[in-house]
């Protein structure tokens, strides 16, 4: 059973602070930084604090994805019943409520999560519902809904496994079903694969894409290159070095999106 501290509203304030998600700045999310004690948390304190490892205090960019696809894609939400699966921060559920979906539950096994979500819709005056049953155990509490939402869920094997043949059922049962992923090892697809769609979608809409990877070779950066990838970035990374590559990619970007005009007088 998932733990919470004696005060979970005011551990996560004292804990985290509001900050702007790099896809998402529509939004502040209270989230762990530097400067803030969270972000150096030990397991010990963590045990002190009777708190499991806060994931929720962390944007992932899976759920950032998501996030940003439902505002530019509002139509998919607006007016449908939605729920989102691990929902963590509660930043899927949130731009799925400001989309104008028709209800929004945010679902979520940690319960410090849940509450960090219900926070976090507050401060950008939203309102969702949530709800802390394991969908995946099969138990009841699963909703029916339209559209269902998940983020950054294929990080460990077995998780990985379980929740994709979860998100698939409901496939099959004619929902729209939307995962973010920004690449994980368990995800089952290539990066390569996800890259070529990528280049199907039109410009105006197409995200810049950096690839990064743990046991890349020569011929899957070619391949990245040719696909449309901006770099191809091998494990370790160093902060520096992605932020140099991720601000030179934006750069890129911008310069491909300028149309010259020619004014005629």
């Amino acid at each position: 059973m998932a733990r919470l501290p004696d005060d979970p509203e005011g551990f996560i304030r004292r804990n985290t602070a509001l900050e702007m998600p790099a896809m998402v700045p529509e939004f502040r999310l209270w989230l762990a930084s530097e400067y803030v004690p969270i972000w150096q948390a030990t397991e010990a304190w963590l045990e002190e604090q009777n708190v499991d490892p806060p994931y929720w205090a962390f944007c992932w960019p899976g759920g950032q994805a998501i996030a940003r696809y439902l505002l530019d894609h509002a139509d998919l939400v607006q007016g449908k019943q939605v729920i989102d699966f691990a929902a963590g921060s509660g930043v899927s559920s949130m731009a799925a409520a400001r989309a104008g979906a028709r209800s929004v539950v945010a679902n979520d096994i940690d319960t410090l999560s849940l509450v960090a979500a219900r926070l976090n819709a507050a401060a950008n005056g939203l309102t969702i519902a949530v709800s802390s049953e394991d969908w995946l155990a099969g138990n009841p509490g699963d909703p029916e809904a339209d559209v269902v939402i998940a983020g950054d869920v294929c990080y460990e094997r077995e998780m990985s496994t379980r929740a994709i043949e979860w998100l698939r059922s409901r496939a099959n049962r004619g929902r729209l079903v939307l995962l973010g992923d920004p690449g994980r090892n368990y995800l089952s697809t290539t990066g390569l694969e996800a890259l070529a769609r990528i280049q199907e979608i039109p410009f105006a809409d197409r995200p810049v894409v950096v690839m990064i990877s743990g046991h890349g070779t020569i011929e899957t950066a070619v391949k990245s290159t040719k696909l449309g990838a901006f770099d191809f970035l091998e494990k370790p990374l160093t902060i520096p070095k992605v932020s140099i590559v991720c601000k030179n990619a934006l750069d890129h970007r911008r310069l491909e999106a300028m149309v010259p005009t020619v004014l005629r007088f």
